[in-house]
């Protein structure tokens, strides 16, 4: 199952999100340059726990190493897939996590989730001498806060059957609950030597949940809302799911779609993808400027097949939102 976005709106650009992203592109490019079997490198910045344990091995890295490896081994990449994977279920999640944080307390819940992750292969894997890294351990934890907060939220999702691609939305609380399972299922039954911190995943799940907790009892700054005045988002989702109704009688279909109010103003075009069944085709849809909210869009053949070979047509309802 590959996520392709969540249907949960996010009322500001997510600045940190792309910087994190950005920050482990930079490193990735550096670590092409270094090469991935630069051993040295990897048990430098890495996180192995026989570093902290094992008098033998701790004695060739410095105290200062030692510290600096707690968060570097989150920027670090073993190759392109896991590189890819991980940051594209970053751009996913971590929108929407960063809107209810807001962006210094989302940069701060990222870095302690990566933390807490590591802290959890140490303490399963206390004298293991293979050097842990990626960001997958921080990046459970986004995943983490956002089965919490939006459970109910849908991930739109490609299940590849054969050569064809199957979108299907997906309750955030399964799709996340079965990525959490699978976890817990690989951890229990793999070793320290298996090459996936599995537990490290775990760990940064449950940080994530348990730093949404604390973050409902820290007091508010107002940082969050003089930063959101900077960050408020201009433009809707150009990929979108059209759930359509319709009556037994009428051959007509009936959907919804949401724009900005910014690109009321300006237009807007969209790639929409419609259920029908097993097959969910992708159609554009071009939002004209001056639209309004509640107006409605005719796609003309594109509803229901009725006896005697004749299509209805589609109409869209426009919903502004983010109006500025």
């Amino acid at each position: 199952m590959i996520p392709i976005r969540d249907n949960q709106p996010s009322n500001c650009f997510p600045v940190v999100t792309y910087i994190l992203i950005g920050i482990n592109l930079l490193v990735f490019m550096l670590q092409i340059q270094i090469g991935f079997n630069n051993e040295v490198f990897f048990y430098s910045y890495g996180l192995v726990p026989a570093k902290y344990t094992v008098h033998d091995m701790g004695q060739h890295f410095s105290l200062a190493n030692q510290l600096f490896s707690i968060f570097s081994y989150m920027f670090l990449h073993g190759g392109f897939l896991h590189f890819i994977g991980n940051m594209w279920f970053l751009y996913i999640f971590g929108d929407n996590v960063e809107d209810h944080f807001g962006a210094l307390r989302f940069l701060g819940f990222y870095l302690i989730s990566g933390i807490i992750s590591g802290f959890f292969h140490f303490l399963l894997n206390p004298v293991s001498m293979v050097p842990t890294i990626g960001a997958s351990g921080a990046i459970a934890g986004v995943m983490g806060a956002y089965f919490l907060l939006y459970p109910k939220s849908r991930i739109l999702t490609i299940i590849p059957i054969i050569i064809f691609p199957w979108f299907v939305e997906i309750p955030a609380f399964i799709f996340l609950g079965f990525w959490f399972l699978i976890q817990f299922l690989n951890a229990a039954g793999s070793s320290a030597g298996s090459g996936i911190a599995w537990w490290a995943h775990i760990g940064g799940f449950i940080a994530g949940l348990a730093l949404v907790k604390l973050n409902k009892n820290l007091p508010q700054t107002g940082t969050k809302q003089k930063i959101s005045r900077f960050t408020a988002k201009k433009h809707s989702p150009r990929l979108q799911m059209i759930v359509t109704t319709g009556s037994q009688d009428s051959p007509d279909l009936y959907g919804n779609i949401d724009i900005t109010s910014i690109e009321a103003i300006t237009g807007a075009n969209k790639m929409v993808t419609i259920p029908w069944g097993f097959y969910k085709p992708l159609y554009r849809v071009k939002i004209p400027a001056g639209v309004k909210q509640g107006t409605r869009l005719k796609l003309s053949g594109m509803g229901k097949s009725i006896s005697g070979g004749i299509k209805g047509d589609m109409y869209l309802r426009v919903n502004v939102k983010n109006a500025i």
